[in-house]
């Protein structure tokens, strides 16, 4: 037996994020063989021996030590009786979401930082749906990590996942496509921020028929990110060589996948400029595109589901409410949308979804996966953008014309260096007035309202607009999405800071 008390990193519904190093607060062979084998025991004790053969799938990203963590990850699974299919090169989250279920498998693992900087790894586990592991599945992993039982390892029963498997999730993504016309009247420019994109989001704009341009310097897959120290596509400094490229090429748009490739960030050009797209204005295009599509086409389902989550913009309900969708709030994280396209597969209406979106650049259209997937978004992007440039306007434009219709939503997360404690003041006292604006209702997430999962969040609605607040789970911040509409900034965040946060100026 090995004696797991040192085991510093915590086990959530993330899985394990952490740096790498050594010690048992890092992310290394040793505390990533724990974190499997813990995954094993898991997924062995919650699954009846009459169910054989029990198996997994394992990927990884382009990250430093990623390739290695999934080996020794898919060595543990096979060591502990689990048939284990390792992708032979790095892939986008979402594919490993999709094999999961073409595989009929009982989970899958993912070695991936996300967006995180270059000295970051992590290890991500999905249940058998394809989606995240709830919080009591985590639970019961990390009880497993603490027990400290010995690592066992086995290369007998680890297989390459098989070369038809990318080709259907391709494929998957592809059908579903809102047009058949061609996108050969656009050129886009791409960069994959050195992570696991380029393969997939390159074969996906060749079917479309674009001219893709990729940024050389990010191309190929390099875990130290020399260009871009923090490859997130919602930071102005990753994209500066593709915004670069862009303008250089004269490209119609940027498109900029993260590490793992599941967020996507969109720049639009126009007359020699650049306009960068929030990750709201992405997802509210989309869903109107998809909405007015289907519409048009006499495909859209008689009780049209979208998914957003709590912090993205309530312009998407003035979208909903125009085409008669549905729209469910959820918590923070892409996982509470993938269970809500379970719950309504496990009802047999799995075709009432339509759309999923977070503010942080995540996207998805489809139930073949049950996470954000940036290779189905840029699709639905460049599909849009085509259709946009045939009419003579850009998608900074046709993002104007939705304003013009439903009110211009401005959005902005802010995170405040301020103890975790501030939210709890905050519920404890709740303001009247934001910045002088009357509140009107106050929902505290800890209630567990609506079914969702208890979350120390509070929001405050506004005559116009949300103000949602949450502790970060990882430094001492609290995270402040302000979503507006004829209202500053300065005075809600101004009034937050003074009052609550324990700061006298934004």
């Amino acid at each position: 037996m090995t004696d797991c008390k040192d085991f510093q990193l915590d086990f959530g519904t993330g899985g394990l994020r952490g740096v790498l190093g050594d010690g048992p607060g890092r992310m290394n062979p040793v505390t990533v063989g724990r974190a499997a084998q813990g995954t094993a025991a898991w997924l062995n004790a919650a699954c009846p021996s009459g169910t054989r053969p029990l198996s997994a799938v394992v990927a990884c990203d382009t990250r430093r030590m990623s390739r290695e963590f999934a080996e020794r990850t898919a060595r543990v699974f096979s060591g502990n009786g689990i048939e284990c299919y390792l992708f032979p090169r790095p892939v986008p989250t979402p594919a490993l979401s999709f094999a999961v279920r073409a595989l009929r498998a009982g989970a899958g693992v993912c070695i991936t930082a996300s967006h995180n900087p270059a000295e970051y790894n992590g290890y991500k586990v999905y249940g058998a749906d394809g989606g995240q592991i709830t919080l009591r599945d985590a639970e019961a992993i990390a009880g497993h990590i603490r027990e400290g039982a010995e690592v066992k390892t086995s290369d007998t029963l680890v297989k390459t996942v098989p070369e038809t498997v990318l080709p259907a999730y391709l494929d998957a993504v592809e059908a579903l496509r809102l047009t058949k016309k061609p996108c050969d009247n656009l050129k886009v420019a791409y960069t994959p921020l050195n992570g696991a994109g380029l393969e997939c989001v390159t074969e996906i704009l060749r079917r479309l028929g674009a001219e893709c341009v990729v940024v050389p310097e990010q191309a190929a897959p390099d875990g130290a990110f020399p260009t871009c120290p923090r490859p997130n596509p919602e930071e102005e400094d990753a994209l500066e060589l593709g915004l670069r490229l862009c303008l250089e090429q004269g490209c119609d748009l940027l498109l900029a996948t993260d590490p793992d490739c599941d967020r996507v960030g969109v720049a639009v050009s126009r007359q020699g400029t650049i306009r960068r797209l929030s990750g709201n204005e992405v997802g509210v295009l989309l869903l109107e595109y998809i909405l007015r599509s289907k519409k048009e086409a006499g495909s859209l389902p008689g009780k049209p589901v979208a998914v957003k989550t709590v912090v993205t913009t309530p312009m998407a309900r003035a979208v909903c409410d125009r085409y008669g969708a549905e729209l469910r709030d959820v918590l923070t994280g892409f996982k509470y949308i993938g269970e809500q396209i379970g719950r309504l597969e496990r009802d047999g209406e799995a075709g009432r979804f339509v759309f999923g979106f977070e503010e942080s650049c995540g996207y998805l259209s489809g139930v073949h996966a049950r996470d954000k997937d940036a290779v189905n978004a840029a699709m639905l992007v460049c599909e849009l953008a085509a259709d946009c440039k045939r009419r003579g306007v850009t998608l900074a434009d046709a993002i104007e014309e939705l304003y013009g219709r439903y009110g211009r939503w401005t959005t902005r997360l802010r995170s405040v260096e301020a103890a975790p404690e501030a939210v709890g003041r905050l519920r404890q006292n709740p303001p009247e007035t934001l910045g002088g604006h009357p509140v009107l209702k106050v929902t505290d997430y800890l209630d567990g309202i609506g079914g969702l999962p208890p979350a120390d969040m509070l929001s405050f609605e506004l005559e116009g607009g949300t103000v949602v607040i949450r502790p970060s789970g990882t430094e001492p911040k609290v995270k402040v999405y302000t979503m507006v509409r004829g209202i500053e900034y300065a005075e809600i965040d101004a009034g937050l800071q003074r009052l609550y946060l324990g700061r006298d100026t934004p």
